[in-house]
C-alpha cells in the first residue's frame, strides 16, 4: 500500500509555527515536503523557458506563420497587378488617347492620396525597411503600420492602372517586412530589426520566385542591420515564403529559361563593355533619383514645392513617350523578354524606358523601380550587342541588364543572383558575376551615394522630414 506523502507545516495552516527540532519524523517530512516544493519551481521554470508557450517557440511560430502569410499575400499582389497591366492594356489599344489624359491625372491623384493618408507608402518601399531597420519598435507605428502597407497595395494597383512605369517587387518588401512585424507583435515577442530583414528578404523571394536572391538581398542590401545569430530564421522565412508562392503560381522562370553560354574568348570583353555602359547607366538612373527629392538648386525645389502639378507633369512625360513608342508602359516585362530570347526591340527602347521609370520613381507615387529596372537593362544589353555579332544575342542582353541593375542599386550578388534565377541561365555565373562588379565600380565614378541608403534617410527621424519640407522636398519625390 502507497504511503501517502507527509503533510507540511504550512499544509496544516501553521505558517508561523517551525516544525519541532526533537520529532525526526516530521524534520523527514519538511525536507521531503520541501524538495517536492523545489522541483515543482524547477519544472515550471523549464516549461516557461522550453514549453509551447515560450519566447523561444513563439518567435520561430511569428517567423514560419509570418512567411507563410507573405507567399499568399505577395502571390495576390501580383496576380492584381499583372489585372491592372492588362486593364490598362486593353483601354490604351482601344482609345490610344487616354492615356495622354489618364495617366497625368491618375499620377496627381495618386501623389495627393499618398501624401495625405499615407506619406510613408510612397516610392518603392525598400528604403522604409531599411529606416525601419534603425529603429525596429517605432517603425511599427508608421513605416510598416497596417495603414501604411494596405494603402501601398491598393496605390500601386491603381498607378500600374494608369500605366506608370512602375513594378511591385519594391512594394512587396515593405508589405512583407509589415506583416512580420504584425506576426511577432500577434505572438508577443520582441520586435528586432532582424524581423524586418527577414521579412523583406522573404518578399523579394516571393515576388520574383527567387529564394536565393531574398537571401542574398537580406545580407548585402540590409547587411548593416544584419544579425548573424537570427540568420537561420531569416533563411527559413525566405524559404518558406517562396515556396508558398511558388506552391499556388508554380514551377516558372520570370523571363523564360535562357540555356546559352558565352565563350571565355568573347566573355572576357563583352563582361567589361557592358559592365561599364550598364554600371554608367544605373548609376545616372540613381544620382538623377537622389537629386530629384534632395538637390538644393533653386528651380528644382521651386518646381517640387507645387507636388501634385510636378506629379502630373511626371504622367504627362510618361504618357508621352507610352502613347509615342508603345513600349513603355508598366515593368516592360515584354521587351525584356524579347530581347532576351533573341528578338530586336528598338534602339530608342532603353533611353525612353529609362525616361519613363526615372519619372515615375520620382513623382511620389508607390511603385517600385526593380522590374523595370531589369527592363531598362535589357534594352542596354540590346545596344551593347552589335558590337559582338557573333556572340548568342540573349547573353550579351542578360550582361547588359546585370550590369544596368547593379549600377541602379549597388548590389552585385542580388543582381547576378536574380537574372540567374529569374532566367535559369547559371552557365553564365562567371561572365554576369564580373560584369556586375565592374558595373558596382563604374557606378560609384557616376554616383557615391548607393541609392536605396540614401532615400531611406529621408524616412523615419523628425528631423530629416522637417529639414526636407523645408526644402521643399517633402514626401514628393522620395521613392
Amino acid at each position: 500500500m502507497r504511503r501517502a506523502p507527509p503533510l507540511c507545516w504550512q499544509d496544516l495552516g501553521w505558517r508561523s509555527a517551525p516544525a519541532p527540532a526533537t520529532a525526526p519524523a516530521a524534520g523527514a517530512g519538511l525536507r521531503e515536503c520541501m524538495d517536492h516544493r523545489n522541483t515543482t519551481r524547477r519544472v515550471r521554470a523549464i516549461v516557461r523557458r522550453h514549453g509551447p508557450t515560450a519566447p523561444f517557440w513563439r518567435r520561430r511560430v511569428a517567423f514560419l506563420g509570418g512567411a507563410i502569410v507573405i507567399g499568399l499575400v505577395a502571390f495576390a499582389f501580383a496576380e492584381a497587378a499583372d489585372w491592372a497591366a492588362r486593364r490598362f492594356t486593353m483601354l490604351e489599344r482601344t482609345w490610344w488617347w487616354l492615356p495622354l489624359l489618364l495617366t497625368p491625372a491618375g499620377f496627381a491623384f495618386f501623389a495627393w492620396a499618398t501624401r495625405r493618408f499615407a506619406p510613408d507608402a510612397t516610392g518603392s518601399g525598400i528604403p522604409q525597411v531599411m529606416a525601419a531597420t534603425r529603429d525596429a519598435e517605432h517603425a511599427m507605428t508608421s513605416l510598416t503600420s497596417a495603414k501604411t502597407v494596405v494603402l501601398k497595395l491598393i496605390l500601386t494597383i491603381g498607378a500600374v492602372l494608369v500605366g506608370a512605369s512602375t513594378g511591385r517587387e519594391g512594394p512587396t518588401v515593405q508589405v512583407a517586412a509589415s506583416i512580420l512585424g504584425y506576426a511577432h507583435r500577434l505572438a508577443r515577442v520582441p520586435i528586432r530589426a532582424s524581423v524586418f530583414i527577414a521579412g523583406g528578404a522573404a518578399g523579394v523571394a516571393a515576388a520574383f520566385n527567387t529564394p536565393l536572391a531574398g537571401v542574398a538581398f537580406a545580407i548585402e542590401e540590409l547587411a548593416a542591420a544584419y544579425e548573424q545569430r537570427m540568420a537561420v530564421l531569416v533563411m527559413a522565412a525566405v524559404l518558406i515564403a517562396g515556396m508558398t508562392s511558388l506552391g499556388i503560381a508554380g514551377d516558372y522562370v520570370y523571363f523564360g529559361a535562357m540555356r546559352s553560354t558565352l565563350p571565355l574568348s568573347q566573355a572576357v570583353l563583352a563582361a567589361p563593355v557592358a559592365g561599364v555602359v550598364g554600371g554608367l547607366a544605373g548609376g545616372l538612373f540613381a544620382r538623377l533619383m537622389l537629386a530629384a527629392g534632395g538637390s538644393d538648386w533653386r528651380p528644382l525645389v521651386a518646381v517640387r514645392r507645387h507636388k501634385l502639378v510636378f506629379a502630373a507633369a511626371c504622367g504627362l512625360v510618361v504618357a508621352v513617350l507610352g502613347v509615342t513608342t508603345g513600349m513603355t508602359w508598366g515593368t516592360g516585362y515584354d521587351a525584356a523578354r524579347a530581347a532576351i530570347t533573341g528578338s530586336e526591340i528598338a534602339w530608342w527602347y532603353a533611353p525612353a524606358k529609362f525616361a519613363t521609370t526615372l519619372a515615375t520613381a520620382i513623382a511620389g507615387i508607390p511603385g517600385g523601380i526593380f522590374a523595370p529596372s531589369l527592363s531598362v537593362g535589357a534594352g542596354v544589353g540590346d545596344l551593347v550587342r552589335p558590337i559582338f555579332p557573333t556572340a548568342p544575342g540573349g547573353t550579351i542582353v542578360l550582361l547588359g541588364m546585370v550590369a544596368y541593375f547593379t549600377g541602379v542599386v549597388r548590389a552585385p550578388l542580388t543582381a547576378v543572383i536574380i537574372i540567374a534565377e529569374t532566367t535559369a541561365s547559371r552557365g553564365l555565373m562567371l561572365p554576369l558575376l564580373a560584369a556586375a562588379l565592374i558595373a558596382d565600380f563604374t557606378a560609384q565614378l557616376v554616383s557615391k551615394e548607393r541609392l536605396y541608403h540614401g532615400l531611406s534617410l529621408r524616412f523615419g527621424t523628425t528631423q530629416v522630414q522637417h529639414e526636407s519640407d523645408d526644402r521643399g522636398n517633402g514626401s514628393g519625390p522620395r521613392a
